[in-house]
C-alpha cells in the first residue's frame, strides 16, 4: 500500500511513444470535449497554470496569431487549466481564441498527463500545474512533449517538429 501511496503523491511522467491518456471534461462554453473527438487528426494538448495571467495570455495569443498554421497541417489545439468554465469563457472571448479550453476543476486530465506537481516561486513552494504540452498523433500516441515553453514563440516550438 505504502508504493501506491507514493506513486499517487508524485507526477506522473508520459513519455514519446506512450498512449495519450482518455480524458472527457467541459470546454469553455460548458460543452463535452474528449479525446476521441480528435481522431484522425493530430492533437496539441497544451496545459497552462491560470488563465489571464500574464504567461498563459501571451502563450494562447501566440498559438491564436498562428491558428491557421496549426489547421495547415492538420493539428487542433486544446488548452487545458483548471480554472470554471466561466472564467476560460471569459479568457477565450477576451483573446478570440479560435480553439477550445478545458476548464478542468477537478484536476482529473491534469493528473493524467502528470502535469500536477511541486512548483516555486518567489521562495514560495505550492502544488500546481506545470506549463507543458503534448502533441498527440493521429492514432493517440504522444508524439512530442515540450517541457520548457516560450509563451511568446510556443507556436514556433511545436511546428518546427
Amino acid at each position: 500500500m505504502s508504493s501506491e501511496k507514493m506513486t499517487h503523491n508524485k507526477m506522473k511522467h508520459l513519455k514519446i511513444g506512450d498512449k495519450a491518456p482518455d480524458f472527457k471534461s467541459l470546454d469553455q462554453n460548458g460543452n463535452p470535449i474528449q479525446l476521441s473527438d480528435f481522431v484522425g487528426s493530430k492533437l496539441v494538448l497544451f496545459f497552462y497554470p491560470k488563465a489571464s495571467t500574464p504567461g498563459c495570455t501571451l502563450e494562447a495569443q501566440n498559438l491564436r496569431d498562428h491558428y491557421q498554421d496549426f489547421l495547415d497541417k492538420n493539428y487542433k489545439v486544446v488548452g487545458v487549466s483548471a480554472d470554471a468554465v466561466v472564467k476560460q469563457k471569459n479568457f477565450c472571448d477576451k483573446n478570440q481564441l479560435p480553439f477550445p479550453l478545458i476548464a478542468d476543476v477537478s484536476k482529473e486530465v491534469i493528473q493524467a498527463y502528470g502535469v500536477w506537481g511541486p512548483k516555486k516561486f518567489m521562495g514560495k513552494e505550492f502544488d500546481g500545474i506545470h506549463r507543458t504540452t503534448f502533441i498527440i498523433n493521429a492514432d493517440g500516441m504522444i508524439e512530442s512533449i515540450i517541457e520548457k515553453v516560450e509563451t511568446k514563440n510556443h507556436a514556433y516550438q511545436i511546428l518546427s517538429f
